[in-house]
């Protein structure tokens, strides 16, 4: 194996899934070590330190959700994927808080996941917490405190809807990454809300009028044409 190789675990007990998805990840040029259980996952993370973790909610012995928490009770902080059937808001922001760097909900476009993967690997620093599990995120002047569910300004405390809120969150736990509309729409209001897209821009709209963001010229979020948004600032997470 070549040392700058990157080793992905991947946990899961569908074999459709594995048997497909290692030789795929395999050409994007990982490493792949492919167990079906929580209880080999969490040795697995033990014994052979890979540098990303990806791991299914729902398998047998010990489920995703009960194998990260135990990652980090034991200060492991390999960045982590949950594959999740969960459509829930509230159940992705728990797995979230739980420790998981990212997540995904199954089915998947497996370059969406490649896509994750990558971002996940550039924004990590090895041996530390993650930004989605950090509780006060700062950027520049900016800080948000995710306990007290208050961004602050200057010192000033700003004032946001609950959804525009969130939306500052994600994007702050995702920094130098393209979101799109519809991952905004998925993650924030959850595909069980009747939302569309134009309400991912209004709230868009709301951050920037309270963070005195001019798009043209942007501190913090930039617009990628036919994209989405990128939170451009540099995010550093603490607690």
């Amino acid at each position: 194996m070549s040392i700058d190789r990157s080793t992905i675990l991947l946990a899961d007990d569908d074999p459709t899934i594995a048997d497909s998805l290692a030789p795929f990840l395999e050409r994007a040029g990982f490493h792949v070590l492919v167990v079906s259980d929580g209880v080999t996952a969490l040795e697995k993370a033990q014994a052979h330190h890979p540098e990303l973790i990806i791991l299914d909610v729902l398998m047998p012995r010990m489920d995703g959700r009960e194998t990260l928490r135990r990652l980090r009770k034991l200060n492991i902080w390999t960045p982590t994927i949950l594959l999740t059937k969960v459509g829930e808001a509230s159940e992705r922001a728990l797995a979230l808080e739980e420790g998981a760097d990212d997540y995904l909900n199954k089915p998947f476009d497996p370059h969406e996941l490649l896509a994750r993967i990558r971002a996940v690997l550039r924004r990590a620093r090895p041996g530390e917490r993650s930004l989605s599990s950090a509780w006060l995120l700062t950027a520049s002047e900016l800080v948000l405190d995710r306990r007290a569910r208050r961004a602050t300004l200057s010192g000033e405390t700003i004032e946001l809807t609950p959804k525009a809120l969130a939306v500052l969150e994600y994007l702050m736990t995702h920094p130098d990454e393209a979101i799109s509309r519809e991952r905004l729409l998925d993650a924030v209001w959850g595909w069980e809300y009747p939302a569309g897209t134009r309400t991912v821009d209004t709230r868009m709209a709301e951050l920037r009028r309270a963070l005195d963001d001019d798009p043209s010229e942007p501190r913090f979020i930039e617009t990628i044409p036919s994209e989405g948004y990128r939170f451009i600032a540099s995010v550093y997470g603490e607690g």
